[in-house]
């Protein structure tokens, strides 16, 4: 068996041939994501693994089914860069991995609080211009602020753990109320978190149902101490609107992951000319933190994303049923 495996980070190849050496199965890396012309590498393999948020061109549907391949394993949680109605049409079955380390992005969210809550951005700010007075920066501890999880599942799950043991109070929003998490967190609907949480932080899967979740009348809704949270998926939150709810002061601050256009220039070198000006205006002000959609980067995540994906696609090549299909 031989399985291609696109947008293959330099990290992650220990894992890979560690996998391989254990399995006896053949994988090949490739640096490049999967779109209209490095689909046809595929050609001879078994499967395909991939990792990318850019949507897949619909001719990379037709390709795979062309070379017998009939998976799309997705080594991440999100899915929304697929089209599940091509997929079918082209009868690939569509994986991921919902869980390879959940606490790696529960705690970068957790820390990017800590700092926007410490007000750590304005410190910086100050002694760029050497400045090292702290006046009007005082601010608050954890256990005396309410945090609103959007999305309690793995991740969302992990999260409430962490500020329950920080000593906040926990509330969430989830279709499904999960009785285990029940010493954390206390379920709610999405007003009322969102007019009384100090801490609104995002885990939820980009859908028709989430998309521009976080606009203008969102925001007006949330306090106007409170701090956004998102590392979950860029489309989410309106930029603009986010813009001026910063500006206008009706929000307090923000931590990003993850932007609706980050396909532009996240992952590579970036020339001047490639960054959009809602990421300039968000990246100067101290009030808002921006990450390269890098809080899953662990060792754990690496390894667990791996070998979830791989072993996905080895059992749809043989026949059986994956442990992470994705239906919708």
């Amino acid at each position: 068996m031989k399985i291609l495996m696109y947008a293959v980070l330099e990290p992650e190849k220990k894992y890979i041939r560690e996998w391989s050496a254990k399995t006896g199965v053949e994988v090949k890396c490739v640096a490049e994501r999967l779109d209209a012309k490095t689909v046809e590498w595929a050609q001879g393999f078994d499967g395909i693994d991939f990792q990318q948020t850019q949507p897949l061109e619909p001719v990379v549907y037709q390709k795979l089914h062309e070379y017998g391949i009939k998976q799309l394993t997705a080594r991440m949680v999100g899915y929304d860069m697929i089209d599940f109605d091509l997929a079918k049409k082209y009868e690939l079955t569509v994986t991921n991995v919902p869980a390879y380390s959940p606490r790696a992005i529960a705690e970068m969210g957790l820390t990017q609080a800590l700092r926007l809550v410490r007000k750590l951005g304005y410190y910086d700010q100050r002694m760029d211009n050497l400045d090292f007075r702290w006046a009007g920066l005082e601010s608050t501890e954890i256990y005396n602020l309410t945090v609103g999880i959007i999305g309690a599942g793995h991740i969302g799950g992990a999260t409430a753990q962490l500020y329950s043991a920080l000593g906040a109070k926990v509330i969430a929003v989830d279709p499904i109320h999960q009785v285990e998490l029940s010493p954390y967190l206390e379920y709610t609907d999405l007003d009322t978190l969102l007019k009384t949480a100090d801490i609104v932080t995002v885990h939820t899967p980009l859908d028709e149902s989430t998309a521009n979740l976080f606009n203008s009348e969102t925001f007006k809704k949330m306090k106007d101490t409170a701090y956004l949270i998102n590392m979950a998926r860029g489309g989410i939150v309106t930029a603009d609107d986010l813009i001026a709810a910063l500006q206008n002061k009706e929000i307090a601050g923000a931590a990003l992951d993850t932007l609706a256009d980050e396909g532009q220039f996240f992952e590579k070198q970036a020339t001047p000319e490639e960054i959009p000006e809602d990421y300039k205006t968000l990246r100067a002000m101290p009030n808002v933190l921006i990450s390269p959609h890098s809080a899953f980067y662990t060792d754990t995540a690496m390894k667990n994303m791996v070998a979830m994906g791989l072993d996905d696609v080895v059992a749809i090549v043989n026949g059986k049923r994956p442990q992470f299909e994705v239906y919708k």
